[in-house]
């Protein structure tokens, strides 16, 4: 008797909010390369957090914030590397992250090893973005209530970042969290975020 394989069939399952997931760290990147089109993060917790495809007003808000961090990093090439939402950081408290928006100094991603620059960078920008999204229905996405990224932001800022923008459309209203030190400026145009 021959046995045959049949490729593996994709199924939705909806995990309500008061369930968790948990994954470690190793399960998590096989998710991670298993599933390269969805927005993955792991709490310190080993907690999964899959995040859906934004609606089109978060898309282009994202892509404004985004495109002028590039401008700035371009700009200012010699001081670090700028990323985009879709890279992920291992923070030192064991959470992998992607911000929106991140920059990392030229110092510390030059220390990184050219197969952790190629990976999940281990280790928690100097700045961070984060954009909450729009409401896409009655029901906001856990991940992207107020104060469950105001605890994200608090996160990046024990885990090292220097400075953090929360940018919150729905309010018009931004909050800078920062260590210590002062950081040379950036100027972002909320106008098309605004709007």
């Amino acid at each position: 008797m021959v046995q045959t394989f049949t490729e593996p069939q994709t199924i939705s399952l909806e995990v309500p909010n008061s369930i968790a997931l948990t994954v470690t760290g190793e399960q998590f990147d096989i998710l991670a390369l298993a599933n390269p089109d969805l927005r993955l993060e792991r709490t310190a917790e080993g907690e999964l957090i899959v995040n859906p495809p934004t609606g089109g007003e978060s898309g282009n808000r994202n892509l404004s914030i985004s495109g002028q961090v590039d401008r700035w990093c371009e700009t200012h090439e010699d001081l670090g590397e700028g990323f985009d939402s879709s890279t992920g950081f291992i923070l030192p408290n064991g959470a992998t992250r992607s911000p929106d928006a991140s920059w990392v100094s030229r110092a510390r991603w030059e220390a990184l090893t050219p197969k952790e620059r190629k990976g999940f960078v281990p280790l928690c920008p100097d700045f961070v973005v984060e954009l909450r999204e729009a409401k896409l229905s009655r029901r906001e996405s856990a991940s992207d209530s107020l104060s469950t990224l105001q605890a994200k932001m608090r996160e990046y800022m024990d885990n090292g970042a220097r400075l953090g923008w929360l940018i919150d459309p729905q309010n018009q209203r931004v909050e800078i969290y920062r260590q210590q030190a002062e950081v040379e400026g950036f100027v972002l145009n909320l106008r098309r975020v605004w709007r």
